[in-house]
């Protein structure tokens, strides 16, 4: 199937297509930061399968080049919603402060990191956390969207937070 894909066979490349996308779009909502990331990133997985399968070498490296472009997509998308909440305004000053460009390395390597664990957590501590935490939803949102009661929202993102601090090597 990927041999025909690559020859340029479209009934190929359509059958391809629809037979990875639900494992690609899974991944990426296991990995992204939030349901719009992750449809975006498995999207455009799709859309270099379709661009760029005539450049796969081994037609048996096709899942992990797929999950290697949807985990760059997700650390992409994460890194700039990082990027947009660095730039900083001093009051005192009205002029905007920007990191070195070491602060800047170390802050993406701290990205990566994060958007690791935050991805082994658990499917239902991962969503608590990223729509509280990451989109800024409210608890009673969050609680509503899940179909859970408040408290067990509040226990889910108590345990997600936990776990992020164990994770990444922080006391409590």
């Amino acid at each position: 199937m990927v041999s025909a894909a690559q020859r340029g066979d479209k009934a190929s490349i359509e059958v391809l297509v629809s037979g990875v996308y639900p494992h690609v779009r899974r991944f990426a909502f296991s990995l992204c930061a939030s349901s719009q990331d992750a449809e975006d990133a498995a999207q455009e997985a799709m859309i270099v399968l379709f661009r760029r399968i005539g450049t796969l070498r081994a037609t048996a490296a096709l899942a992990s080049w797929l999950f290697r472009i949807v985990r760059n997509e997700c650390l992409r998308r994460a890194r700039g919603l990082a990027h947009r909440s660095d730039t900083a305004v001093d009051t005192s000053a009205g002029e905007a402060v920007t990191s070195s460009a070491e602060d800047d390395v170390l802050g993406r390597l701290e990205i990566e990191r994060l958007a690791d664990v935050i991805a082994s957590l658990p499917d239902d501590q991962r969503r608590v956390l990223v729509m509280r935490d990451i989109q800024g939803l409210p608890g009673k949102a969050v609680a509503s969207a899940l179909g859970v009661s408040t408290p067990a929202m509040k226990s889910r993102l108590h345990r997600a937070r936990t776990a992020v601090r164990e994770g990444l090597g922080e006391p409590e």
